[in-house]
């Protein structure tokens, strides 16, 4: 795995920001690194529950990326299984922390730990697997561990 620096947040606006960037497909394409899906993600399941995150967030990634000019195919785009994977560790990291937590605060401390990483999924999936084409456009359950180990 390639080493990268953790961009770490400094206030909740921030990450508001990107959220309704991304709901309003006008967040730019740079602006969408791996720090922006964990804060959106958490920023969606914190404060905005009329939102079903599982149900809702495919569209609304997909939609971005055909705003940004991407395309969602077998190949590149979307990713059905790695989305799920992060909502249930996101879900599973906010359950943990304190609700009066800055959100910004609480998105830090989901980097810097182990659900928060970029490899995070290659804990329950072979690359095989993970990056087929069956689990881009749909969910597949792992093949190594449960997520339920989340």
């Amino acid at each position: 795995m390639t080493s990268f620096d953790i961009r770490l947040f400094h206030d909740d606006a921030s990450i508001v920001l990107i959220g309704e960037g991304l709901l309003a497909a006008t967040l730019p394409r740079g602006g969408w690194a791996h720090e922006a899906h964990l804060a959106a993600c958490s920023w969606l399941l914190r404060d905005r529950a009329d939102i079903d995150i599982e149900r809702d967030l495919p569209a609304i990634i997909s939609a971005y990326n055909i705003a940004c000019g991407g395309v969602n195919d077998d190949a590149q785009g979307y990713h059905e299984t790695i989305t799920q994977v992060y909502i249930a560790g996101v879900r599973a990291h906010l359950a943990e922390v304190a609700t009066d937590l800055p959100l910004y605060e609480a998105v830090n401390r989901l980097l810097l730990s182990p659900r928060g990483t970029r490899d995070l999924p290659l804990r329950f999936y072979s690359k095989e697997l993970l990056f087929s084409a069956q689990a881009r456009r749909t969910f597949v359950a792992p093949d190594l561990v449960g997520l339920d180990q989340m």
